[in-house]
């Protein structure tokens, strides 16, 4: 009879060797992407709604985010093993949110460097009970296997990782999306994987700070890349175009949220009324924009 450890090793063999691999665009040599759909975080939304991928170098593989669920994260191995057979050396998380990190735990067996934002292992420990409650209704059997991997490699400022004849520059950003927004700039290919600090086609979602992510706007713009992987929506050659419409959203957003407020409106009114202009640009707006606003307007009324 086996022992306990040798069926859980068995079950999860049995689980990676059934996963199909995930369909990934090339967007430039040795980086591949693997496009979500625009589905709202919510019971059944399945883990797969984010933009997720790798990029190969000579000594081994850099995931970008690895899906909400372990079973999202074991179809990117998959895909990873039809490209290459190179060593998995790191897993970048780019922020807390549950579509990009529950996929980690699909890596423990390559033994890779985890990595994120410094302040990365904090967010996930105040939301680790919220988030594993909440997974086997967001992704029902594909929960199964869940947990909160925190990133052994911190980084503060910038940071470089050598994958042999590319590096990556990683970029930890002041509070924008979340306060623990990571950024990735390719040497290879000048490919920016920009996690959720910038959205494409999909309403932006604020979960730290709405004027800092207008700072931080103003220094991705500053990058030399001429191509550009966002955490939601197409990758983009325009993504100069894509940050000023993301740009536009938050900058309306916030300048009706503040007259409302002087107005003297309640939260639930300019739920209701701002950034109506917008309305009609972004997929998700009824959804997303009523939650940016409940977030946005408590600390906008002590300005």
């Amino acid at each position: 009879m086996r022992k306990p450890f040798q069926l859980l090793i068995a079950l999860f063999a049995s689980f990676q060797a059934t996963a199909a691999p995930l369909s990934v665009e090339t967007v430039a040599p040795g980086v591949y992407v693997h496009h979500g759909v625009h589905k709202d975080i919510d019971a059944n939304y399945g883990g797969d709604i984010c933009n997720i991928g790798f990029i190969v170098g000579k000594r081994g593989v850099a995931v970008i985010d690895s899906g909400g669920s372990p079973r999202v994260g074991a179809e990117l191995r998959e895909s990873i093993r039809m490209v290459t057979q190179l060593p998995i050396l790191y897993v970048i998380n780019t922020h807390v949110h549950p579509d990009h990190i529950f996929g980690n735990a699909a890596f423990k067996e390559d033994h890779p460097v985890f990595v994120g934002h410094e302040k990365l292992a904090a967010a996930m420990l105040q939301r680790k009970e919220s988030y594993l409650k909440h997974q086997e209704e967001w992704t029902g059997n594909d929960a199964k296997g869940s947990e909160i991997i925190p990133p052994t490699l911190p980084v503060k400022g910038s940071y470089t990782l050598d994958l042999g004849d590319r590096t990556l520059l990683l970029t930890a950003h002041p509070a924008a999306h979340t306060h623990a927004d990571l950024s990735i700039l390719d040497s290879g290919s000048n490919v920016l994987w920009t996690g959720d600090l910038l959205f494409i086609e999909r309403t932006p979602s604020i979960d730290g700070d709405i004027k800092g992510w207008l700072q931080v706007i103003d220094t991705l713009r500053t990058v030399p890349a001429t191509v550009s992987i966002p955490g939601h929506g197409p990758v983009s050659k325009e993504w100069h175009q894509a940050l000023d419409n993301e740009e536009r959203y938050l900058a309306t957003l916030l300048a009706d949220v503040r007259a409302a407020i002087k107005q003297g409106r309640t939260m639930e009114q300019t739920m209701d009324n701002a950034a109506q202009s917008e309305r009609g640009k972004w997929a998700l707006f009824d959804i997303v924009n009523r939650r940016n606003v409940n977030l946005i307007f408590p600390p906008l009324e002590w300005e």
